[in-house]
């Protein structure tokens, strides 16, 4: 502003341009809904046809500049893809993706029983299959893939299961319903722990050497909580029923009363409390799945502004080394279902995420750190998001904006305690 305008001028310019901006909270949220909706259905239309197929995870990569991610369409982020764009309005291209998944889940390449790998190769489905990801690699000529993407996590399985049963919901469909009855049993099978009970990490590696791993997440257990829950609704299987409570009941013993914040789970051990590492959506994922949740939860909100805050925004480490965007979006969406208002600043955030096709960048940074390991073969935390257009970012800013809670296929409820 400049300096010859008077003092009284500043000050009514100022305030008749506060007055004229247009609220975040309509407007500009509506923005950012429709924005990031019309981006995830023109990466669905892209797929010719109406059959089958997986978005890939990070679109747009210049070939070589990642091989390992090079069209690689993971679980997660397509079951987030699906959930949103049935929020979106799009039902039947979220019906494509679940229809990729039963297909991948009853045609794998060596297992028959029922297991989902954690990534597939993006596009559409040929073949009656769907391909697991990897490249030649000339320098040495093999087929190269990558351990954790032939593994099958058991939070990217409980994702799989609320797609489908969100495609359930929309289609009225048996086979939805039942393949993510089928996915839950495969966790009650193969991902099951004791001291504490709950449900471990899953399986990793290549098919020829497969290894359980053994540590327990407050995420993945939240995410079978709410899968679980949904699914044994619907289907009116005790057994079902039973698995939530053992989730909810891991969930909840991981609330630290005396920080204010839940704990990210178990060592490699499955029974050793990790007490140093803090993560986003271990932290703002249990006020949506749990709703209404317990009153004390409300308090998290400490723990996430003063360790997890960056900016305006928020990292997925404990005192994070940038903005996550995904895990930003899960917090807007968190404070809705907490009663809770999004500053403006948080949507603006978001927004500008959006890079030229119309994906958000998973972070504005050149990278940015979780503090986990992508798998047991890791010697340091290598874990990391890029600044890159990412599938789940999008996919999360649409939920948020929309409204929508994935973990119940539902508006997002606020609670009645918001303090």
């Amino acid at each position: 502003m400049s300096m010859r305008w008077s003092h009284l001028a500043s000050l009514a310019l100022m305030l008749s341009a506060v007055a004229s901006r247009p609220a975040l909270s309509t407007d500009a949220v509506q923005q950012l809904a429709d924005s990031s909706c019309t981006a995830l259905r023109a990466a669905a239309a892209a797929m010719p046809g109406d059959g089958p197929m997986l978005l890939p995870s990070y679109p747009g990569l210049q070939p070589g500049s990642a091989r390992a991610l090079e069209n690689v369409a993971f679980v997660y982020d397509n079951a987030l893809a699906g959930i949103a764009l049935t929020a979106c309005g799009s039902p039947a291209q979220a019906r494509r993706i679940a229809d990729a998944l039963l297909l991948a889940a009853s045609h794998d390449p060596s297992f028959r029983d029922g297991r989902l790998r954690n990534a597939y190769r993006g596009g559409v489905a040929s073949g009656g299959k769907v391909e697991l990801p990897g490249y030649w690699e000339t320098r040495g000529n093999y087929w190269s893939q990558d351990p954790y993407q032939t593994g099958t996590a058991t939070g990217n399985v409980a994702w799989a299961a609320l797609l489908l049963l969100t495609v359930y919901d929309s289609s009225h469909d048996r086979r939805y319903l039942d393949a993510a009855v089928a996915q839950l049993r495969w966790i009650q099978a193969h991902a099951s722990g004791a001291a504490p009970p709950a449900y471990e990490g899953g399986l990793f590696g290549y098919d020829n050497a497969q290894r359980a791993q053994h540590w327990k997440a407050t995420e993945h257990n939240l995410d079978v909580y709410a899968a679980a829950t949904w699914a044994s609704r619907d289907s009116h299987d005790a057994d079902l029923a039973q698995q939530a409570k053992l989730a909810e009941a891991f969930v909840q013993s991981m609330w630290d009363n005396t920080g204010h914040r839940f704990l990210v789970g178990t060592l490699d051990d499955g029974s050793t409390l990790s007490r140093d590492k803090s993560g986003l959506d271990a932290q703002a994922w249990p006020l949506l799945a749990f709703n209404p949740h317990p009153a004390e939860w409300n308090q998290v909100w400490s723990w996430i502004d003063s360790q997890h805050r960056s900016g305006d925004g928020y990292g997925y480490r404990r005192q994070p080394d940038g903005v996550w965007t995904e895990g930003s979006a899960q917090v807007a969406a968190a404070l809705q279902a907490s009663g809770k208002p999004v500053p403006d600043s948080l949507w603006r955030l978001i927004a500008d995420q959006r890079g030229s096709g119309g994906m958000l960048y998973a972070t504005p940074q050149p990278r940015i750190a979780t503090d986990f390991a992508i798998g047991p073969d890791s010697t340091y935390a290598d874990f990391f998001y890029y600044h890159l257009p990412h599938l789940g970012a999008t996919a999360w800013a649409a939920l948020a904006a929309k409204g929508w809670n994935p973990f119940t296929g539902r508006p997002i409820a606020r609670t009645e305690n918001p303090t």
